[in-house]
């Protein structure tokens, strides 16, 4: 197994994904290598830097460009065809890597997959799911957190059926409880949308959905996934990690309030294209990005996407 790196993707790279590669290079397992994407005199400066220059299971490809966090999107994309995303998607696609993971310009990701490997067919529109940590352990997986802000009823109602099939396969739950984020548990609760969506998601005989939830429930252990728009799952999910800032600045130590920091997983994972590829922060530290790779470890040996596929052909 090999999972692509983008070294030159995130605000403090490539110094900090670097340093986060040689960390989980030191645990990964025999099977398992890692490709650092980027230019390669840089990167392997660093790697000297760190020791790991002669790291047997890291491989560099070299790429000459990078596109910035500023940068759009598609124009980027098709300008720079050897940045380091681009060249990160073109090893996918071919299948020499078996994930590729960044801490680069999501929007690039987003659209990189797209355009490379492409949404499985039947998917109405691939999203990014986060990872909420739960008071009775374990993490729900909440989806959309930002690619799509605006969402019709049947793509809410896919997004709970990806969910529980990523949430079954990845974390091995045997019937994962999916619940539509809403404003009331009451079934006629909130917009025209959620109500639509609720319906959709009770008539799915596939899912094993539970009804509404509140956002006072959302790391109550009521649900494995937790289904909304890109715009909500965004905004509450980027709320749950401020817990951890404003814990740290008070000077409070809890071990809950601990996996709301963004370091503990580490990455999102695209969902409903064909393939894995998992965003980061911006902001990732090493600690995050060793965790992301262990993330993409875990979602290769699941085979989700492929069982996502299987499910809507």
């Amino acid at each position: 197994m090999k999972i692509a790196v983008d070294a030159m993707g995130g605000d403090f790279a490539p110094d900090a994904i670097v340093e986060g590669v040689v960390m989980a290079a030191a645990e990964l397992p025999e099977q398992v290598s890692i490709v650092l994407i980027g230019k390669q005199a840089v990167v392997q400066e660093l790697l000297q830097k760190h020791g790991a220059d002669a790291a047997a299971n890291i491989e560099l490809v070299n790429a000459d460009d990078v596109i910035d966090m500023s940068e759009h999107p598609t124009k980027a994309l098709s300008q720079k065809p050897n940045s380091s995303i681009g060249v990160g998607f073109k090893l996918l696609k071919e299948g020499q890597v078996q994930a590729f993971c960044s801490a680069g310009n999501t929007g690039a990701m987003h659209v990189g997959a797209l355009f490379s490997i492409k949404s499985i067919e039947g998917i109405l529109r691939p999203c990014i799911a986060g990872f909420v940590p739960q008071i009775t352990g374990g993490h729900a997986v909440m989806l959309d957190i930002g690619a799509n802000a605006d969402c019709k009823p049947e793509m809410l109602a896919q997004f709970g059926q990806v969910g529980s099939i990523y949430a079954q396969y990845t974390f091995g739950i045997e019937k994962p409880r999916v619940a539509l984020m809403n404003i009331g548990s009451e079934e006629q609760k909130g917009s025209l949308v959620a109500q639509a969506a609720h319906q959709l998601l009770k008539d799915n005989r596939k899912i094993n959905f539970i009804g509404n939830m509140e956002g006072g429930d959302f790391f109550a252990g009521i649900a494995d996934v937790i289904v909304t728009d890109g715009f909500t799952g965004n905004t509450m999910f980027k709320l749950g990690e401020s817990f951890y800032k404003i814990a740290s600045q008070r000077n409070i130590s809890d071990t809950f309030l601990d996996k709301t920091n963004y370091e503990s997983v580490g990455g999102s994972p695209i969902l409903g294209v064909n393939g894995n590829v998992i965003i980061a922060h911006g902001i990732s530290s090493p600690l995050a990005i060793k965790n992301m790779i262990s993330l993409a470890i875990r979602q290769v040996e699941s085979g989700a996407y492929t069982k996502i596929a299987q499910a809507l052909s």
